[in-house]
């Protein structure tokens, strides 16, 4: 795995979520590939999407302490910060491809790391927004 690759909240969540089953697996993997290449990247605000769900909306949700570690370890992960050029980058791509902010906001965090793929279930697979290429590695899963 060459390529830089942007993480979206949700298959960071999978990886923790203990009732995920074949998600949880894949999602894992993949992100054990990432680890070992170095080449993923993901937002702040991911990392705070993650803490909500994980330890709010799972129905097994994960410890905040584990929680905690788990952002602290893929905060390595974030190399750039979010500004409000950032915040403004993801009102235009929300109004350029119709997407929800929250959204464009990824994509606009993945494009701002030099991700050529941004890894997504949420977002339509194939896509290709602001010249990154929208993956969804889940897509074994029977979803």
């Amino acid at each position: 795995m060459t390529a830089v690759a942007f993480v979206d909240t949700n298959i960071l969540v999978y990886a923790y979520d203990r009732d995920a089953g074949f998600k949880r697996e894949l999602a894992i993997r993949l992100l054990e590939d990432l680890w070992e290449s170095g080449n993923g990247r993901l937002s702040v605000q991911v990392l705070q999407e993650f803490y909500v769900n994980v330890t709010r909306k799972l129905a097994t949700p994960v410890a905040r302490s584990v929680a905690r570690e788990v952002i602290e370890s893929y905060g390595a992960w974030v190399r750039e910060a979010t500004s409000p050029a950032i915040v403004l980058r993801g009102a235009e791509i929300s109004d350029l491809v119709q997407l929800a902010f929250w959204d464009a906001l990824v994509v606009a965090s993945a494009e701002q790391s030099g991700a050529s793929l941004l890894y997504s279930e949420d977002l339509q697979a194939d896509r290709i927004i602001a010249g990154i290429r929208i993956v969804n590695p889940l897509v074994d899963a029977g979803t």
